[in-house]
């Protein structure tokens, strides 16, 4: 069956971010995106001949040739595949078939907006639990002259940029009478491992107190997780988001924080708490909210991601093998573990190593175990590595000069295992430990390393501070 492919012209479509038969109505991206979509109805139907003849009489397909300035070329596959007639129709039909068109694609992807907390709105109620161990309600900031509750989350990097933003707003506001209350809606059930890829900590209200105590964040932080039963109330799909209400809870300003510039930028959210606390009238009521989306609780019935089936190897590693593997020639940052089958802490802290690579792998980390059993021990060595999953690189040593081959990897390299150390892409070495690992320490040094993200600058920073 052929594709057919229309040339259309959306700037006549869609002139200075308007949709141009209805150049009043201002769609936000989401529904100028889906309003796109509609476009190319047209070559779906066309798609399938014989049912568009069955609903030729709606109009459809031809309501919407005024305003697609279809090449001739497609015009006449179109005249060909239907038929004159077929295609011809009046102009007052067209425009009502597809001005019908517009309101379902508007309707059914809904506008960003639309989905929001309204202003003049009364702040919905909560009762939820914090990281101090409290169980936070609406109720509890009735004194506050204006309350400001964020929408945040732990694993979300547009979050951790915003998490010093929202820690000086309440430090700034505190003794004037503001409420300042941050509100994960994220559903820890939701995670994956890949889904952690720029956090130390997962979305728990337990990790949210890992987050919390690392961070020193004496700001009131509330898990929505759960049911997000709050998170709906306000209409939240991406993190952070911020909701301003003046002293009736009246809901005065919503949207980002600001424009995450550190200076020279549009404090949005103070502009708005500071026209509250002066009794004037909010100048920029609404902005736009952009960050990570909020992750759903998944249905009952949701399946599982598919166990891996990569193959798992061992490799005979010889003296020149560890000399190589010290060098670090990977061009990435590079993650090794010696350990053994017979040592109880290697075997306790390994599935904290797999759940740590599967984190960061994505984003140029390699993990490299290297077992120091004996080479005969192969079999156990490999069992062991298939319990765990363990498809990435795996070394054993090829002799039993335990000590020489430690040595030829790094002569300062202690004997007793295990022992993990993070190189550098040049070699250096950022992190090493000996002994059963701290997994949050490890975790924020590779953070703290990996390369930066265009999208979010300023997160190796970040995860630098203590």
């Amino acid at each position: 069956m052929p594709y057919l492919f229309f040339d259309v012209d959306f700037r006549e479509v869609f002139r200075d971010g308007t949709f141009a038969p209805f150049s009043r109505a201002s769609l936000s991206p989401i529904a100028m995106a889906c309003l796109r979509l509609v476009t190319f109805l047209p070559e779906l139907l066309l798609s399938v001949p014989f049912f568009f003849r069955r609903i030729a009489d709606s109009t459809l397909f031809d309501a919407a040739l005024p305003y697609f300035a279809m090449s001739a070329s497609a015009s006449g596959i179109a005249r060909g595949v239907l038929g004159e007639d077929d295609v011809l129709f009046g102009g007052t039909m067209r425009r009502v078939c597809f001005t019908l068109v517009l309101a379902l694609a508007v309707t059914a992807c809904g506008s960003y907006d639309s989905a929001h907390l309204a202003l003049g709105a009364a702040a919905p109620e909560f009762s939820l639990p914090g990281v101090d161990g409290k169980t936070h309600a609406l109720k509890d900031y009735a004194d506050s002259r204006v309350l400001a509750v964020v929408f945040t989350g732990n694993s979300c990097p547009a979050s951790q940029r915003a998490e010093a933003r929202i820690r000086k707003l309440h430090d700034d506001y505190r003794n004037q009478g503001v409420a300042v209350v941050a509100i994960n809606p994220n559903a820890p059930a939701a995670m994956q491992l890949s889904d952690l890829g720029y956090s130390d900590v997962g979305e728990s209200l337990d990790d949210m107190k890992v987050r919390a105590a690392h961070r020193r964040l004496d700001y009131p932080y509330l898990s929505d997780g759960q049911n997000q039963s709050v998170t709906k109330q306000f209409g939240v799909v991406s993190t952070p988001h911020v909701f301003v209400f003046d002293q009736a809870r009246t809901l005065r300003y919503q949207g980002r924080i600001d424009d995450g510039r550190d200076a020279g930028g549009s404090a949005d959210a103070r502009n708005a708490i500071d026209a509250l606390l002066a009794g004037r009238t909010v100048a920029t009521a609404r902005t736009r909210a952009e960050g990570c989306p909020v992750k759903a609780v998944p249905p009952p019935a949701a399946s599982q991601p598919a166990a891996s089936t990569d193959p798992i190897t061992v490799e005979m590693a010889s003296a020149d093998d560890l000399r190589k593997l010290r060098q670090n020639g990977t061009g990435k940052l590079l993650l090794i573990n010696f350990w053994a089958t017979w040592c109880a802490p290697c075997a306790s802290e390994f599935p904290d190593l797999e759940d740590t690579w599967r984190m960061y792998k994505d984003r140029h980390l390699e993990f490299v175990t290297v077992s120091v059993n004996d080479p005969e021990e192969r079999p156990a060595v490999i069992e062991f590595l298939k319990t765990h999953k363990a498809s990435h690189r795996n070394l054993l040593f090829a002799t039993s000069d335990v000590y020489g081959l430690q040595a030829a990897f790094d002569p300062k390299m202690p004997a007793p295992v295990p022992f993990t150390l993070l190189l550098a892409p040049n070699g250096d070495v950022v992190y090493q430990e000996l002994g059963e690992l701290d997994r949050m320490k490890l975790r924020r040094a590779i953070l703290a390393n990996l390369p930066e993200d265009p999208k979010y600058p300023g997160l190796r920073e970040y995860w630098s501070q203590p």
